[in-house]
């Protein structure tokens, strides 16, 4: 009986599959690299959400500020408490 050879791989069989799992190898890669990259980015998005969102409150609670302080009643009380009130008796009227 004669020893049946076992066909092996060609040489152009052997190159397309150690190519094909550069190739793979490579895909896999950069899909690691790509998702981790905008995993980074979706935090950095996260914490520019959170320092505007925290200016803009700082900001809401400074313009509430500036409309007490600018009262009528604010200024009125700050300009009798220095002395510069509306006193009646120093008004003169003409008829």
């Amino acid at each position: 009986m004669k020893k049946k050879k076992k066909k092996g791989f060609t040489k152009v069989e052997r190159f397309l599959y150690k190519s094909s799992l550069v190739i793979i190898v490579f895909l896999v890669v950069g899909i690691v690299f790509t998702s981790t990259a905008v995993s980074k980015m979706n935090i950095e998005l996260q914490d520019m959400n959170k320092k505007v969102e925290k200016a803009l409150d700082t900001n809401e609670s400074l313009a509430m500020k500036i409309n007490e302080m600018a009262s009528l009643d604010n200024i009125q009380s700050i300009s009798r408490n220095l002395g510069l009130a509306y006193n009646n008796e120093n008004i003169k009227t003409i008829e």
